[in-house]
């Protein structure tokens, strides 16, 4: 049960959760429009959540008490082609975690603590990386992406053995102008799944209510007004690095050298989209994290959720 919640988990988020097929029904209908506004075709996005306090065990190992910083920027640009919209830019993303405090539990009753030892996770999981894509159509009601990110993906330390090329190939089917289904992959060599499917739905069923089931962000939205939305559901986050080549020496596990790790949270909440303008957006959420995990899949390395924590974020959105 544990590894088919692991898995499902993991498989929502895709690695490359900003990637993913949901953003294609909005941007993709833009992008085949031979209309043109005048205006630089550029999208920009900045992220920013703080998570409180929360437990992950690995057998006696305990990690308590860490806090979270998120943070995320996307720039592309988006100049238009005999094929579709290019998708040229740079993408950065971080997770910052303070308070790490790994210990060994006592083996038998009572309160000693039989030893302390350096915390086998990594204080920060970051990534740097370019952004090389195409959205095109196949019809007027065919619509696809394809997206790559070559970039550095480790921890404090960022060098050539970072290096990697994950990537997705989605897109959606627009059966009319009130639903549209959703389709893709992800591909990450590095991943322990390195391909995973993906489908969703975005449905409008009353003329204030949308379900927008498309990961990493499925929720069920209602349009307060014109420029207010509300909405409920669920963030689905996640990365794979890969640790210094001494990262185990200290740790006492030299299976941890050089190892590649994959986090993956969900978050669970509710939020109000604010639309400024029709080109810029600003979101505010809140909620709770009830899954984390922590998976050197190639070393059988795993810290799983213990304790979950409430959050909080804020994201600035244009596309012009």
């Amino acid at each position: 049960m544990k590894n088919s919640i692991r898995l499902f988990a993991a498989s929502l988020c895709l690695a490359t959760a900003p990637l993913f097929a949901g953003p294609v029904v909005e941007t993709s209908t833009a992008a085949t429009d031979d209309t043109s506004t005048g205006v630089l075709p550029i999208e920009f996005t900045l992220e920013g959540a703080y998570i409180g306090e929360s437990d992950v065990e690995r057998g006696f190992r305990e990690n308590r008490d860490f806090t979270e910083v998120h943070s995320h920027a996307r720039f592309i640009y988006r100049p238009l082609t005999k094929v579709g919209y290019l998708r040229l830019g740079a993408d950065w993303e971080r997770f910052d975690f303070d308070g790490f405090d790994s210990f060994i539990q006592p083996i038998s009753s009572g309160s000693t603590v039989l030893g302390v030892f350096d915390s086998q996770l990594p204080e920060t999981l970051q990534s740097v990386s370019a952004v090389i894509g195409l959205d095109t159509k196949l019809s007027d009601s065919f619509l696809i992406r394809f997206e790559a990110m070559p970039g550095l993906y480790g921890t404090e330390d960022l060098d050539s053995d970072t290096f990697n090329v994950p990537f997705v190939l989605g897109g959606s089917y627009i059966y009319s102008s009130d639903l549209q289904f959703i389709f893709g992959v992800s591909v990450n060599y590095e991943r322990s799944f390195p391909v995973f499917p993906g489908l969703g739905v975005r449905w409008r069923f009353a003329s204030n209510w949308v379900l927008n089931a498309v990961a990493p962000t499925p929720r069920l939205e209602f349009e307060l007004s014109r420029n207010l939305t509300l909405y409920a559901g669920a963030d689905l986050k996640g990365t794979t690095v890969r640790v210094d080549e001494d990262f185990g020496e200290t740790r006492r596990d030299n299976r941890l050298n050089n190892a590649v790790l994959s986090y993956t949270e969900i978050r669970t909440g509710g939020g109000l989209d604010w639309k400024i303008t029709p080109q810029i957006k600003l979101s505010a959420e809140g909620g709770y994290v009830p899954y984390r995990n922590f998976d050197y899949h190639r070393a059988n390395v795993r810290y799983k959720h213990e304790q979950g924590a409430p959050y909080g974020a804020l994201s600035f959105r244009a596309a012009f």
